[in-house]
């Protein structure tokens, strides 16, 4: 409540480095990174950053921000305009989102970055191995989730919809109903 953060597991690459942090109003972990959002909307993050998604301080671009991300090695931020800024590693493109806008919402996997539209619309970028940004027919989705290797939508009817790698089922979310949360893992997808 008092917006200080906590942290345990494998402290290797400063991941839990978050003692200090004070006034945070949300969260979002990476592979190996931590985010954590301010009241102030000024992002901070910690750990690995060989690739550069822990350098959500060095740009302006980075203030005004209202939700993070974190993806496997990248780290992205939604504005309150509705804008979308990421950093980190890029080499599938998922850190161009750069002409995304009207978006309230936005996840990140291994490899990709996806944001939900006011107009409950998806975009998606980033590498597209096993279909996991083809989002593009998606409407009336109030929700989203980024696993590894695929894409969950939840829709406005309490329907839920997934594409990408469909091994062990992660995908089969076709006759869930009256869901109103959404997750997405590695290799799984929750809905509650």
């Amino acid at each position: 409540k008092d917006g200080t953060v906590m942290a345990a597991g494998n402290k290797s690459d400063g991941q839990c480095a978050v003692n200090d942090w004070s006034n945070i109003v949300a969260i979002a972990t990476g592979g190996y990174h931590t985010v954590g959002l301010p009241k102030n909307g000024n992002v901070g993050a910690t750990a690995y950053n060989k690739d550069g998604q822990s350098d959500v301080t060095r740009w302006r671009s980075w203030s005004g921000i209202v939700a993070v991300a974190a993806g496997f090695r990248h780290t992205v931020g939604l504005r309150r305009d509705g804008t979308v800024v990421a950093v980190g590693y890029d080499v599938d493109g998922q850190c161009a989102v750069g002409g995304w806008n009207d978006i309230v919402a936005v996840a990140a996997g291994e490899h990709h970055t996806v944001g939900l539209r006011k107009d409950g619309t998806v975009v998606a970028a980033g590498g597209n191995k096993y279909g996991k940004c083809q989002v593009s027919g998606w409407s009336d989705i109030v929700a989203i989730a980024a696993g590894s290797h695929h894409t969950v939508g939840l829709r406005r009817d309490g329907t839920v919809v997934a594409v990408g790698n469909e091994s062990d089922g992660r995908c089969a979310v076709g006759n869930w109903r009256d869901i109103v949360a959404i997750a997405a893992g590695r290799n799984h997808t929750v809905g509650l």
